[in-house]
């Protein structure tokens, strides 16, 4: 007979502690703990990944060969596994043909009734998709943009091209590129471009109908600028350059409507058909609750079937706050957060049951207002029949939860522990951190910082900005709310960066890594430790790095091996030559201070402060303590770290640039409420070093400790974009009306246990 529980027994997955739980089926789980304490490693390493291996099992080797490979999480058993669905924080990314509607089956919908309705008829479904031929515009190839360059920017013709007439990074002069126009003989090289004839201009950007074909050299090479530039540099992502490459290419390329289909995307032919008096395109534009309002109304005989499930798909996007996304909206634009909610709905939509739902932080992004509908859609999930597992710090979340499972006590080494496992009532009483912070009152801060001048925000009307007039105050601690889509994120990353070029922007993007990246060689520190080795033992720095001469040969310095097998599971072992060290026994021969390199890679930052006095050293580790990531070894791979962790990474390479304006965006993600105090005493750090700090934040207990609040809303999209307050969080209290005001006020006269 099945089990109605999962049951994990001796997960030593990371920093567990080989910890048995029981999960029950058919629950709402709530996973939490102080970041670090091993959620992630307990619901996705072990649960999670075990449930994706076996099922992977069950398919051929041609079709395993194929889909993603999950190594065997170390555990002594996993039984009773349901299939499991892992919905993560993950931005959906795609490209420019990625849509909210694309994403999600609203515009397939769309396109089969516009195919069924539309008047007059168009064709069938695929002739008004943007990503088919039959019905993408054929002039900006369903994209709805151009792309054009702006000869001007990209050459200045009172110079030669020895002066750098050509004004673009990879033309540098003495370059390849620069050679197959200086060395082509086509051109005097110390001639200014203004005094080109008629026909050298031609040539220049156009090339040359007796270029030489077959030779070696520049020479050989040669075609016109413009037609170089149009065939290497006009398709290319923006997004994959970086530097002034990047910056050079946002200066000379020019993006703007295709002015055939106006930014619709769709052939004349799609564009001509309607239904009720509007296109797809129009359609597909609107905000989701307002589109829903409009397919509600359609009446068309032979369509009900496809009118009917168009309406179950937008109900469900806007009962989860997405309300405001529009169908057309690009996916590569959604945060974190809504691209989680929006893989959510997909699967409410599925007919499935008995499936395991695992999520990470659904809560991430969303106003304490927009947490009620995210609670009713994991219940929905539930009450289908699913089992739903939730790794999560919001207590409303928390408080939600059928069953609770606490990791603990602390981060790292000392976490790995279940402190707690019942209901939400026994939580609250058991004496844990998590559950002395449940229902643990919020105060205001009793002191606040007087404002030193101010950013003056005027007239901002970017995306939902409804004109507004804002000052931003510096030399305090300013937290932007407002519910999700409000236009918190416009505002500031707007407009901040735009007014203050050398603010610090420490968003939500990942830190970009590999199995090679650790913290030592993120933050730098590897470097300076590298030395201080090499000065001590007379030898090269290069031996005390396992990405050089003192990796061990075996595994390349990863301290792992990595065989791929094919079409089977890939095996990931510790590496017998070094036993997981990553270094060469001559590397782990030499000694600073007692402790060999492989040592040093795995303490954590915190045992190594008062290891390493030297300034260079100790600065950084005292930056990796101060932004909550004290326990992490230095050789830890950055491929393990949570995406909180990963964000107060890049936050400790920021700490040494005093008097700045700091823009940071939700940095309470992946925070136990317990470390919200360690984020807000680093934040005011910051401040009373002579630093502004911009904090976009739906946490209550941040809004309770800034010295300025800025409210925005009071709904997402068009039903936001307006300053509904900007004052203390006392005077919010006192007179405010909108949902932050509301939810701070209950947060405060919260009564205790």
């Amino acid at each position: 007979m099945t089990d109605d529980h999962i049951r994990v027994r001796g997960a030593r997955e990371h920093n567990l502690k080989g910890i048995d739980v029981a999960v029950p089926k058919g629950a709402l789980t709530v996973v939490t703990g102080v970041s670090g304490s091993g959620k992630s490693s307990l619901v996705f390493d072990t649960i999670a990944a075990e449930s994706q291996r076996q099922l992977g099992e069950t398919f051929t080797a041609f079709a395993r060969h194929r889909l993603p490979r999950y190594a065997r999480p170390d555990a002594d058993a996993i039984e009773d596994l349901p299939a499991a669905i892992v919905v993560g924080q993950k931005r959906l990314g795609g490209n420019a043909r990625s849509t909210v509607g694309t994403a999600t089956e609203v515009y397939a919908l769309m396109r089969l009734l516009w195919s069924r309705a539309g008047r007059p008829p168009a064709g069938e479904s695929t002739a008004f998709s943007f990503n088919d031929p039959q019905g993408m515009c054929p002039r900006c190839s369903g994209l709805g943009t151009v792309r054009t360059i702006d000869l001007e920017r990209l050459v200045d013709r009172r110079l030669s091209l020895n002066e750098g007439a050509i004004r673009f990074p990879t033309f540098h002069v003495g370059g390849w590129m620069w050679r197959t126009f200086a060395e082509s003989g086509h051109f005097d090289p110390g001639k200014p471009l203004s005094d080109y004839t008629p026909e050298e201009w031609r040539r220049f950007l156009r090339g040359a109908p007796d270029r030489r074909r077959g030779g070696s050299g520049p020479s050989a090479n040669y075609e016109g600028l413009l037609t170089r530039f149009e065939r290497i540099w006009l398709p290319k992502d923006p997004e994959s350059l970086r530097g002034p490459t990047r910056e050079a290419f946002e200066e000379v390329v020019r993006e703007g409507t295709c002015p055939a289909c106006r930014g619709a995307r769709l052939s004349e032919a799609a564009l001509s058909s309607r239904i009720g008096g509007r296109t797809i395109a129009e359609c597909a534009a609107m905000e989701i609750a307002d589109l829903l309002e409009v397919v509600r109304t359609i009446d068309a005989p032979g369509a009900e079937p496809v009118v009917a499930g168009l309406v179950a798909h937008l109900e469900r996007l806007a009962g989860i706050g997405l309300g405001y996304l529009s169908v057309d909206r690009p996916t590569t634009t959604l945060s974190g957060g809504e691209s989680q909610r929006v893989t959510m709905v997909r699967h409410l939509g599925s007919s499935l049951t008995g499936m395991a739902y695992i999520l990470d932080e659904p809560s991430a992004g969303l106003h304490p207002h927009d947490v009620a509908d995210l609670v009713a859609l994991l219940r929905t999930l539930r009450d289908k029949g699913n089992t739903v597992i939730v790794v999560e710090h919001d207590p409303d979340v928390i408080r939600a939860a059928d069953h609770v499972i606490d990791l603990g006590p602390g981060p790292g080494d000392a976490g790995g522990q279940i402190l707690y496992e019942g209901d939400v009532a026994g939580l609250a009483a058991s004496g844990t951190i998590t559950g002395d912070h449940l229902d643990r009152p919020t105060t205001l801060k009793e002191r606040l910082r007087r404002p030193a001048g101010a950013i003056e925000i005027r007239e901002a009307t970017r995306h939902n900005l409804q004109n507004i007039d804002v000052d931003i105050p510096l030399g305090v601690l300013t937290v932007v709310t407002g519910v999700a889509g409000s236009g918190k994120s416009t505002l500031v990353h707007g407009y901040v960066p735009r007014l203050r070029p050398d603010a610090v922007v420490v968003g939500q993007d990942a830190v970009h890594a590999s199995r090679r990246s650790t913290p030592a060689t993120y933050t730098g520190v590897l470097d300076p430790i590298r030395d201080l080795f090499a000065a001590e033992n007379g030898v090269s720095p290069s031996l005390f790095s396992p990405n050089a001469d003192g990796g061990c040969p075996r595994c390349g310095g990863l301290g792992a091996i990595y065989t791929d097998l094919a079409f089977l599971e890939p095996m990931v072992s510790v590496c017998e030559t070094c036993d997981g060290r990553r270094f060469t026994d001559e590397a782990l021969r030499y000694r600073f201070r007692g402790r060999t390199i492989g040592e040093v890679f795995q303490a954590s930052a915190q045992d190594l402060v008062d290891v390493f006095p030297e300034q260079r050293v100790r600065r950084v580790l005292e930056h990796l303590v101060d932004v909550g990531l004290g326990y992490l070894p230095l050789g830890q791979p950055l491929t393990t770290l949570s995406g909180g962790e990963r964000q107060r990474l890049r936050l400790s390479r920021e700490l040494d640039r005093p008097d700045r304006v700091y823009v940071f965006d939700e940095p309470t993600t992946g925070l136990h409420m317990a470390d919200v105090a360690d984020l807000l005493a680093l934040l005011n750090r910051l401040v009373d070093r002579g630093g502004t700090a911009v904090v976009i934040e739906h946490d209550v207990a941040v809004m309770a400790q800034a010295d300025w609040i800025i409210d925005l809303g009071p709904g997402p999209g068009r039903h936001g974009g307006r300053l509904l307050f900007s004052g203390t969080p006392a005077d919010l209290l006192r007179t405010g009306d909108s949902p932050t005001a509301h939810h701070l006020r209950e947060a405060v006269n919260r009564p205790t246990r």
